[in-house]
């Protein structure tokens, strides 16, 4: 009698369970972006989140929680409910790197279920223009051949341009003189007045340079061209295979979330990221949707737990520690 007691017990929560999902959502939702409003990662979230409010038939508020590198924001959605009323969208420094340089409250892995990643923007290897090498190859020779001397400019400690240039000195066995900035902007103001001579850049942030012949372009940290500039060859192709660093943005709910809300979640963002009006927009931003099949949120899981294991050590080897 007892067994059949605690059968039917489960049978009603798993009842009520499903119907709660079916009604899923009821109210609206909250996005959180670790970031002040405007910057790319706030952007982003923008025209993600109008997409899905039609989709899911409830709005999709866009919330900033700033400071610590995203991680205040980042740990707002670990300590909510796991009622799949509350997102995250990051990238990968708040979601990779931030665990290797900051002493966190929360696990990157065990407190969030992943939902989709939704974007990705690698970097180009670009200089100033005065510097003698034209292609990949020869920037690295030359590299080689001035040990100490090469300026290498970042967006900050801890940022994936540091991260680059860290795993360059690795991958070349020289040293570079890295000089932080505060933030991708004032770096490339430098590298465009010729004070610096190589960044490893956002994409989204260099290409208008690139095209306007201001800075030079050597490689794409990334295993394909860009859609939005093909003729720039891949690492790969241009002499420094496997060199792979890219600013991707994933969306995450707090662990514990169903399965059922974590599935219609997914199934929005793969509507909203197959819409043309969304598709331009991002691609504007030099932005690059995934593949489908990448954008399930076992590809995001097993992404991101691959991103942490390669970078991890990485950091940690170097003393990277945040400003």
């Amino acid at each position: 009698m007892r067994t059949l007691r605690f059968a039917a017990g489960v049978a009603l929560v798993m009842i009520a369970l499903a119907a709660r999902a079916q009604g899923y959502p009821a109210h609206a939702l909250s996005l959180v972006v670790p970031f002040s409003a405007g910057g790319p990662t706030d952007t982003i979230a923008r025209i993600v989140a109008e997409r899905m409010s039609r989709a899911l038939g409830q709005t999709v508020v866009v919330e900033n929680a700033t400071g610590a590198g995203g991680s205040i924001g980042v740990g707002k959605v670990a300590r909510a409910a796991p009622d799949g009323y509350t997102l995250s969208i990051g990238h990968i420094g708040t979601h990779v790197i931030n665990g290797a340089i900051y002493q966190l409250p929360y696990d990157l892995l065990k407190d969030f279920e992943p939902v989709a990643m939704i974007a990705t923007n690698p970097e180009i290897v670009v200089s100033k223009n005065a510097l003698p090498a034209k292609n990949l190859k020869e920037l690295l020779a030359w590299v080689k051949a001035n040990p100490q001397k090469v300026s290498f400019g970042t967006g900050g400690a801890g940022t994936p341009s540091h991260i680059s240039g860290v795993q360059l000195q690795k991958v070349t066995g020289t040293e570079i003189q890295i000089i932080h900035y505060r933030g991708a902007a004032p770096a490339m103001q430098d590298i465009l007045a010729g004070h610096i001579d190589i960044t490893f850049d956002q994409a989204a942030n260099s290409l208008p340079q690139i095209r306007g012949g201001k800075i030079r372009a050597y490689a794409v940290t990334a295993k394909t061209r860009l859609e939005a500039q093909p003729d720039i060859p891949t690492v790969d192709e241009a002499g420094l295979p496997g060199f792979y660093m890219a600013v991707w943005h994933g969306i995450w709910v707090p662990a514990g979330t169903s399965k059922a809300a974590v599935t219609k979640l997914n199934d929005v963002i793969v509507e909203t990221l197959a819409d043309a009006s969304v598709r331009k927009r991002l691609g504007d931003l030099g932005q690059e949707i995934p593949p489908r099949e990448q954008q399930t949120p076992a590809a995001l899981g097993a992404h991101h737990k691959a991103e942490i294991e390669k970078w991890w050590p990485v950091i940690k080897a170097a003393g990277i520690k945040a400003d």
